[in-house]
């Protein structure tokens, strides 16, 4: 036996077992999670409501995860941009889309309608984002998440994005 005694308690053991067993807890739960989300992001499908009825793209849900321009709620709303005077709008915001989201795949396109699916980064959400150029050559569009509640702004802050681009754009011509 040594001749100091020991500092370390005789709990220190029992400690560091419970704390061991709450990580690797914290660990499964996250990685569940994860699996869950990851699940959630490749079983969403299609929406049905896409798409223009009588001149008009597909009203918001309750949810905080969309923004339109024609949405009557000031919570959803964004302005329409005039693209009046430019020569094929919607090829424009093609462009600005192609050079500025990676992860933005044009899925179907008309005279004056487009819609792309945007997918997030790490668990592969889908947005379905469409345009519509009507015919005062104001452009509308619809941002809304497939799945889930909140985007935490995810859809308004990509709209910005995209405004911000593509009025950048066309100040210079």
């Amino acid at each position: 036996m040594s001749e100091f005694p020991s500092t370390q308690s005789p709990i220190a053991p029992k400690r560091r077992s419970f704390l061991s067993r709450v990580v690797r807890k914290l660990i499964f739960g996250i990685v569940i999670a994860c699996l869950l989300l990851f699940g959630m992001s490749m079983t969403a499908s299609k929406p049905t409501n896409l798409g223009l009825t009588d001149g008009r793209l597909a009203t918001c849900p309750d949810s905080p995860n969309c923004v339109s321009t024609m949405a009557s709620d000031e919570a959803h709303r964004m302005e329409a941009v005039d693209m009046t005077g430019i020569n094929s709008p919607l090829n424009k915001v093609k462009t600005v889309v192609a050079e500025n989201f990676s992860r933005a795949k044009l899925v179907e396109e008309a005279d004056n309608y487009c819609r792309f699916e945007f997918s997030s980064l790490i668990f592969r959400f889908v947005d379905d984002v469409e345009f519509y150029v009507d015919d005062d050559q104001a452009l509308h569009f619809r941002s809304a998440s497939r799945v889930g509640h909140s985007d935490m702004g995810a859809n308004r802050s990509r709209m910005d994005k995209l405004i911000a681009e593509l009025k950048k754009g066309l100040d210079d011509e």
